[in-house]
């Protein structure tokens, strides 16, 4: 029973992990963009921050899941998330066929 307990934990420390790492690289991401001079791309610049903003909350949302206890299900069908998906996409909230189903 142990051994579950620490697999259990084992990968919701892994996901911690992708998580912070997705966070740390988007909010680079998003700090570059703040430092990009203003140019006639500007809406794409607006388009890129908003959608960096989008995925930081996803991320937040993510950290949530974890503290409730839900993360790693699909809020689609509420079966398992594949662990494959959750590596790629740390902070998914669909498995794939309700990801399709939801676009």
């Amino acid at each position: 029973m142990s051994l579950d307990v620490t697999r259990a934990e084992l990968h919701l420390l892994e996901a911690r992990q992708r998580l912070e790492h997705a966070r740390a690289s988007r909010l680079a991401q998003l700090q570059a963009l703040g430092e990009t001079a203003q140019s006639a791309d500007d809406h794409l610049l607006s388009e890129q921050r908003t959608a960096m903003r989008r995925v930081l909350k996803e991320i937040d949302d993510a950290f949530a899941r974890i503290e409730d206890g839900t993360y790693g299900t699909c809020l689609g069908c509420a079966k398992p998330v594949p662990a494959e998906r959750l590596e790629i996409l740390p902070y998914t909230r669909h498995c794939v066929p309700c990801r399709r189903h939801a676009t």
